[in-house]
This record gives structure tokens, sequence and C-alpha cells, in this order.
């Protein structure tokens, strides 16, 4: 089942859209504001994002800035701002699509299945990644040249391969791999990746592929 977080400050607007959503079968969580969108799309990941860009507390332009630093899930703006100016701030910020208010529900439902489908169509390219000498296949779980994955490994390459050239939080590795519970426990990340720079960097000691961003996160690099 497809997870749809829908942020709006409109009630009617969430009401209508979690109706019609739902009766269509996809699972809908709801967000009235950006703060609790980029929280709620962090704790629960969602696969598409539909975004108001007249939120209360932060722009939704800058919601969507905060997304694409750490995920390329879809993202189709539904705004009354019908301005050329705004569309073109949404999409160049990382949109995927641009709807504008008032709509047609059909139209609108449309829309999000044209743009999963274009993100399916992006992940079917992604199954299949250079990583220094080996190619890694996310989706039969194999790697070339008898590399041997725990599954702890496979997940956190995993959420990295799937973002190249993206800072992944420490914060959001963490949440996505061992829970809410260890969001402070950023020694389990050195250590496994330690061991996946081991396997898959020429010199471990200077990585040119999985590098760490102090503070911050860590980045595949191609």
């Amino acid at each position: 089942m497809t997870k749809i977080l829908v942020v709006d400050d409109e009630p009617q607007i969430l009401r209508a859209l979690r109706i019609n959503l739902a009766a269509r079968h996809y699972e809908v969580a709801v967000a009235e504001d950006g703060s609790s969108a980029l929280r709620e799309a962090a704790e629960w990941h969602p696969d598409l994002v539909v975004l108001d860009l007249g939120l209360p507390d932060i722009d939704g332009v800058d919601v969507i800035h905060g997304l694409r630093g750490w995920t390329r899930i879809p993202i189709v703006v539904l705004s009354g701002r019908a301005g050329s100016q705004d569309k073109i701030d949404a999409l160049d910020a990382g949109a995927d699509d641009y709807v504008t208010k008032p709509f047609g529900i059909e139209e609108f439902l449309a829309r999000i299945r044209a743009v999963s489908r274009r993100a399916a169509i992006h992940e079917a390219e992604l199954a299949s990644i250079q990583l220094g000498d080996h190619t890694v296949d996310l989706v039969g779980k194999t790697i070339s040249g008898g590399v041997r994955l725990t599954p702890t490994e496979w997940h956190i390459l995993e959420i990295l391969l799937r973002n190249p050239g993206r800072l992944v939080p420490q914060r959001y590795l963490l949440t996505e791999v061992w829970g809410n519970k260890h969001v402070k426990e950023t020694h389990y990340l050195r250590q496994y990746m330690a061991q996946l720079r081991k396997k898959f960097e020429r010199d471990p000691a200077r990585p040119v592929h999985l590098i760490t961003e102090p503070g911050m996160g860590y980045r595949f690099t191609p």
C-alpha cells in the first residue's frame, strides 16, 4: 500500500484528500504545518508527499528543500498560488508536479499515479549501482566479487546508494535502521561505516565513495 503524507493547513482539504485517497487504498497521514511535515516524513517515511506552499510556520518551498536534503520521494505541490514564479520556485526546489487550487479530484489522482510511475522507473534504474570496484544489485541483494553483508550493513548501504550525492543525516540513518530510541547512538554508525569501507573502499582510511560529513551524516559519492 502506497503511503502518502498530505500537508495543508486547511482542515477541509485534509479531510477531502484523506477520504478520497483512503477510498483508493492509499495509506494516509496528515500534517498541518511545515515542522510537523518534516518530522512526520522522517519518522513515517511516506512514499509520496502532497504539499501546500502557504503553511503557517515554514514556507512550502523551504519544506521541499528540507525533504530534498535527504530523500528523493515524489513531492506533488497542491497550492492556491497560481503565479508562474511560484511554480518555478517549487519545481526548482525539487517538487515533481504542481497542481493549482481549486482542483478536480480525478485529475489530481491521475497526477499522483503519474508521479508514482515515474518514481518506480527511477527506482528500477537505481537497482544496479557501481560502488568502487563492485556492482551492487539492490533488488537481488547481491554484490559482485563475492562481497557479503550483514542485514544491518545492507540496510545502511541501501539508504546511502538510493540517495547518491546527498547528505543522509545521522538521525535519519539511526531512526531508519535501529528505531527512534537510538537517535543518539552515533557510535553504531561509525562502527558499521568502518566495516562497509573495509569491504568497498580501496583505501578504507581515505574513502572516496562512503564519505563522512562530520557532525552531520554520511554521503555516497559515485
